[in-house]
């Protein structure tokens, strides 16, 4: 587990110094393979926020095993909650609310955090929060030091969405486009599998990319010019087609990093130019870049430069954001407890939920 915090004095907060604040929000996630609490102070101060990573666990199935998930989540959903109070330096009955992620994600491990937030609010007498992961991931980016003010586009791309939003207000969210088939997280992990380099594919091809040549290989964008949507199974293909033209060269370092370095090449394209699109069309002055393929430096570097070059301000979470982590479902979490948007104790998890 590891404890990531954003100002070293949170280290050293206690109850005493943190009753002005206007909410203290015990923020839960265990929508795919990491456990996570974390406690926000007012939507913006991060007190605590502690991760348990499963990568070691299904590293070797070359991807996420959702049974193995659940059952680690319920091992260590208690600790994780433990170790983000005791960081923070209070306790449960501290808690203004406890906000979890009931959705979009693995049912299994969704009912983990549900099934303990709800239990751990009945006991305690704690009003309960439903976040939508979706939401969360967007409002990552108002842990950081400057925040963006609405209207602003917003664009989440991790392992299991790709998605353009449009964000007028809090709950005032108008899709633009999604993914048709594979999010840009997950071409990452199916490609890094095809080629040999292990799981989680991200920060893998991240690396050798920056070593390889990305014209290589001329692979497809699918830029469908009349619509806002992604798709990126074809560049999947077409990566796979690729490695079976060039038997000879599985071992080929070069080969590999050229493979890295196109590929990437050709999903940041996609991902830069549609977002570009979507600032003209809707006249936005504001982009916040979320999710867990928002940690990834191509992306981040090509992203910037495009903000500059429209004159529009971007807004990055910092790394430790942009995977999933209950900071984020915490600070949207904040945003409901204001607005008196509590969940009853029938509150059930779903694996695909709109935001």
């Amino acid at each position: 587990m590891s404890n990531e915090l954003t100002d070293k004095d949170n280290e050293s907060l206690n109850t005493s110094r943190i009753t002005h604040y206007t909410s203290r929000i015990l923020g839960i996630d265990t929508s795919c393979d990491d456990t996570s609490a974390a406690v926000i102070a007012d939507g913006r101060k991060i007190l605590s926020n502690i991760v348990s990573s499963q990568s070691d666990i299904h590293r070797k199935y070359g991807g996420i095993v959702p049974e193995l998930a659940s059952r680690r989540h319920i091992e260590m959903i208690w600790p994780v909650v433990d170790e983000a109070l005791k960081t923070a330096g209070l306790s449960l009955t501290d808690m203004d609310a406890i906000a979890v992620c009931y959705g979009p994600g693995l049912i299994g491990s969704l009912l983990v955090g549900c099934g303990f937030a709800k239990a751990a609010g009945y006991a305690r007498g704690i009003p309960l929060v439903a976040v939508n992961h979706l939401e969360g991931h967007i409002f990552s980016t108002f842990l950081e030091s400057q925040k963006p003010e609405f209207p602003f586009l917003s664009l989440i791309v991790s392992g299991g969405h790709t998605s353009l939003y449009m964000i007028h207000g809090f709950g005032q969210y108008a899709e633009l486009g999604r993914t048709r088939d594979d999010a840009a997280g997950e071409a990452y992990d199916k490609v890094s599998k095809l080629i040999g380099l292990g799981y989680p594919g991200g920060p893998v091809i991240d690396r050798l990319a920056k070593e390889g040549d990305p014209k290589a290989f001329d692979f497809p964008r699918a830029y469908l010019p009349d619509s806002y949507d992604f798709s990126f199974s074809g560049l999947k293909t077409s990566v796979k087609l690729t490695v079976e033209r060039n038997p000879g060269r599985a071992g080929d370092q070069a080969f590999l990093k050229d493979i890295a370095a196109s590929f990437q090449a050709a999903v940041t394209d996609v991902l830069v130019r549609k977002t570009e699109w979507a600032v003209v069309k809707e006249g936005t002055k504001r982009v916040v870049l979320s999710g867990g393929v928002s940690a990834n430096s191509e992306l981040r570097a090509r992203m910037k430069q495009m903000a500059e070059d429209r004159e529009v301000a971007l807004f990055l979470p910092s790394l430790e954001l942009c995977t999933d982590n209950a900071a984020m479902i915490a600070a949207a979490g904040h945003y409901r407890f204001l607005a008196g948007e509590f969940s009853g104790l029938d509150l059930n998890p779903k694996a695909c939920l709109p935001l």
